[in-house]
């Protein structure tokens, strides 16, 4: 009986998702994945406190994290049943968020600027109007993957379990996952793990957004199949080339382009075709929602079969 609450139904799958397209990710002081975030940082104080600040202490993080947010929430379901169920479905992807962020960066430029600081950690002052827009369609094909496609994965392989083990991981990575002195170490746990889960989804956005483009004309699947495979390891770490390089191709425009932080430029990388146009036209974010959208549709009807 356990194991039945918890495991993936595509009736539950569609309602937690349609609340998410119709509602958009609720903002409350509550929020699970702020719930989560909270846990984290009490636990690494607790552990950098207590000199268990290396390789161990991010081990002893993930455990306990996974105890507290996937084990007793997953007990917790199959007290309460359905409701709850599809209440984890529906907290725990924010692809309506996503997309309204991305539109709001089709504005002027300083409000442009102001939305794109929410999606990216750059020196926001010395982008100009294309390279917001750039960053914007950069972050929508890598949240992709991250927001959307393999919560989806692990929710259609492991259930509830699986759904709520990504998020431990994805929270881990993106608060402790960094190669500064302070987290090399200890953030290393949470940083492979991550990882780990999003590898086969990063493979799988290759095939699907290239899929996803073939009803419209203005997009080209052959392209983005070529430019992904050919250009996915030129980003750092080995998964968010796969849909970044895909989205380049089959907008048919080159992406990135100069990125400053803390007042230096970082990389001046571009991804694409060499011989296609800079990407950053209105347009271009446009094209880049609308084959997310599809994929994002495709994702979850291939879900629902393997469900099923």
């Amino acid at each position: 009986m356990a194991v039945e609450a918890l495991a993936p139904r595509a009736s539950f799958l569609v309602a937690g998702l349609l609340l998410d397209a119709l509602i958009g990710d609720p903002q409350f002081r509550f929020h699970p994945i702020r719930l989560i975030g909270s846990t984290l940082a009490a636990a690494e104080n607790f552990l950098r406190r207590m000199r268990w600040d290396g390789y161990g202490g991010g081990c002893v993080l993930f455990l306990f994290l996974t105890a507290a947010w996937v084990l007793l929430p997953s007990l917790l379901v199959v007290w309460a049943g359905a409701v709850l169920h599809i209440l984890f479905v529906y907290v725990f992807f924010a692809l309506r968020n996503l997309i309204d962020h991305v539109r709001a960066v089709r504005g002027d430029i300083d409000s442009a600027r102001r939305a794109i600081a929410m999606l990216v950690g750059r020196d926001t002052a010395r982008m100009d109007l294309y390279a917001c827009r750039r960053a914007a369609v950069e972050s929508l094909s890598e949240n992709f993957v991250d927001g959307f496609l393999s919560p989806l994965f692990w929710y259609a392989l492991l259930g509830i379990p699986g759904l709520l083990l990504f998020k431990v991981v994805s929270t881990m990575d993106s608060m402790v996952g960094y190669k500064t002195p302070q987290y090399v170490r200890f953030g290393w746990c949470g940083a492979r793990l991550d990882d780990v889960m999003n590898y086969v989804p990063a493979r799988l956005s290759w095939i699907i957004l290239g899929m996803s483009a073939l009803p419209f004309r203005a997009l080209s699947a052959t392209k983005g199949w070529k430019i992904g495979l050919e250009q996915h390891a030129v980003l750092p770490g080995p998964n968010p080339g796969w849909s970044e390089a895909t989205m380049a191709g089959l907008l048919q425009r080159r992406l990135i382009g100069p990125i400053w932080k803390d007042g230096a430029v970082v990389t001046k990388l571009w991804i694409g075709d060499p011989n296609d146009p800079e990407g950053g036209s209105d347009e271009d974010v446009r094209r880049a929602l609308r084959v997310t959208i599809a994929a994002a549709v495709v994702s979850t009807i291939v879900a629902i079969v393997v469900i099923l």
